[in-house]
């Protein structure tokens, strides 16, 4: 008997300490949490030379708020998204890219959180059905870059790019991978409809994989001239790029809307980012990067020649951002058969 009472006394021993280290050895500490739990995600298309400095100066402003960002085209980013919501729960708690489309969808799908910032009145609003459910970050532009080196005359129509000197050498990023150039195909097709793309394609016209692509194809000589991000092409020529900007009379305007998903644990920090965004400090960077800022009271440097807030609106070729979202498969299904895009 006492044989028996030795063995039960051992196992229940063996059975406290196996259960009190799996409790953190009873001091009532919890296992820390994973990185991801403690930091606010933010998803972006926009690339390096912009977000890098407007995380930078949140984290100045906001020292106790631990966050990082993952930058990818906003095609990238949505499948991610869709994937993460298959498996239950989205991993960013802020969304940032320029396909408003695709901020529509979300609206619509419930998985946005409204917010109407209080910084807002102090900003230009592109969206006349504005909720809370996103807001204009910046207000993207694109125009037509040429390479100096091929170009020598610089163009100041559409039209120009049917000429002979941009044949076989004009590229276009594809619009199924880039929120800025769907909405750019959606704005010249609604323009100039769809023979503006079949001239294009007449005369030699390409297809690049992202908007960053084309830009180094151009300033690589590769093509002669493509349709182009304002910060992305500007970011290029800072550094050395043999490339030039150009606008015609039609702007392209494409607004980059912020958006918090709903659910986020770290809805205060997400607020506070928006808020941030949209600060004049904020918004004083995005302008140094050559693409147009949401304040009226921020100066664009004269050197990108571009318009105020307001007038870059009242410029721009406009657009039902309800009725992109509808045709937005179709849109991408004809462009892709001009172009004879390869899948």
């Amino acid at each position: 008997m006492a044989k028996k009472t030795s063995l039960w006394a051992l196992l229940l021993v063996m059975l406290v300490t196996m259960l009190t280290a799996a409790c953190g050895g009873g001091s009532g500490e919890k296992k820390a949490a994973p990185a991801n739990d403690k930091k606010l995600i933010i998803y972006t298309s926009m690339k390096e030379s912009l977000i890098k400095g407007i995380v930078e100066g949140f984290k100045k402003q906001n020292p106790d708020i631990d966050v990082d960002y993952q930058s990818a085209g906003a095609g990238k980013l949505m499948a991610k998204i869709a994937a993460e919501r298959q498996s239950g729960k989205i991993l960013s708690d802020v969304i940032w890219t320029s396909e408003v489309p695709d901020f529509y969808k979300m609206k619509d799908e419930g998985i946005l959180e409204k917010y109407q910032s209080p910084v807002l009145k102090e900003t230009v609003n592109p969206f006349n059905d504005y909720d809370g459910s996103f807001h204009a970050a910046r207000l993207g532009t694109l125009g037509i870059i040429i390479n100096t080196d091929k170009i020598k005359t610089a163009p100041t129509q559409w039209s120009d790019l049917l000429k002979p000197e941009y044949k076989n050498g004009f590229g276009i990023a594809n619009p199924a991978l880039s929120g800025t150039s769907y909405m750019s195909v959606a704005l010249l097709e609604k323009q100039f409809g769809w023979k503006f793309f079949e001239d294009i394609k007449a005369n030699g016209g390409r297809i690049g994989k992202g908007s960053g692509q084309v830009i180094d194809d151009t300033a690589s000589g590769e093509l002669v001239s493509s349709l182009a991000v304002d910060y992305i092409t500007n970011a290029k020529i800072a550094k050395g790029a043999h490339l030039q900007m150009c606008y015609p009379p039609e702007l392209l305007v494409v607004p980059s809307p912020v958006a918090i998903f709903k659910g986020t644990p770290k809805l205060d920090a997400a607020k506070k980012f928006v808020d941030y965004l949209l600060s004049k400090e904020a918004q004083t960077l995005v302008a140094k990067q050559g693409t147009i800022p949401v304040r009226e009271d921020v100066e664009i440097p004269a050197k990108f020649n571009l318009p105020a807030p307001k007038a870059a609106l009242e410029k721009s070729i406009k657009i039902d951002y309800k009725e992109a979202v509808k045709a937005k498969e179709d849109t991408i299904k004809k462009f892709s058969g001009i172009m004879q895009v390869k899948k």
